[in-house]
């Protein structure tokens, strides 16, 4: 294997590193963009300093179009955004994904509560991925495949690699995005069910600031 180029700085060399388990897996190639890793987040300087490939933005609250523009506007990796699907479903989410089209957004993602019929609507209305988030065997994956589906993301726990094979049983080549948790073990397990891309989930802003603020306090 050649050795790759790497480059730094003494001034950015803090940054959240995602575990290189991840390099293994095919990856899901979004315009011409291979990813790998997707990183679970919504706080700006988090983003801002990480090495994972892209983005999945979603937070429990009604999608806001300010929140997705200053979301993409701020970073520097590709963006998949949630634009609801639930609560916020019918026109306002059709709305919703393509202001994040429009912005930039390279894929937006629905949550579990997502009609079936919603998302054959999205797949007419924009021209960028649709990513529905699976959380149960029992949910309707066939239905979804049958819809137009693009990227399943697969946030089951500990039955997320039972997911992944019930997904892989039904279709081969769709795409799975999957959480890995933090354990590289767990991130293999699921890349070896079928997984193509891992959502790695960083340490919070205060976890982050631990080691930081013991260095201070003995300086």
């Amino acid at each position: 294997m050649k050795k790759i180029p790497s480059f730094g700085s003494r001034l950015r060399n803090n940054i959240v590193i995602v575990p290189e388990v991840i390099d293994t897996c095919s990856g899901i190639r979004v315009f011409g963009q291979l990813l790998k890793s997707f990183l679970f987040s919504t706080d700006v300087a988090i983003i801002r300093n990480t090495n994972a490939n892209a983005i999945i933005a979603v937070y429990p609250f009604t999608p806001q179009p300010l929140i997705t523009h200053s979301l993409i506007l701020a970073s520097d990796k590709p963006i998949f955004c949630g634009v609801g699907g639930g609560i916020t479903t019918g026109v306002r989410c059709v709305e919703l994904a393509l202001h994040a089209e429009f912005q930039g957004a390279l894929g937006v993602v629905l949550n579990k509560p997502t009609p079936n019929d919603l998302i054959k609507l999205l797949k007419e209305k924009i021209d960028i991925p649709i990513t529905i988030t699976v959380v149960s065997e029992k949910d309707d994956i066939k239905g979804r495949i049958t819809s137009g589906v693009d990227i399943f993301n697969v946030s089951g726990a500990k039955k997320t690699t039972d997911i992944i094979k019930k997904i892989r049983d039904l279709d081969q080549d769709i795409a799975i995005l999957a959480t890995g948790g933090r354990n590289e073990d767990d991130i293999l397990m699921a890349i070896e069910a079928g997984a193509n891309a891992i959502s790695y989930t960083p340490p919070s802003t205060s976890e982050l600031f631990k080691d930081i603020m013991i260095k201070y306090r003995e300086e």
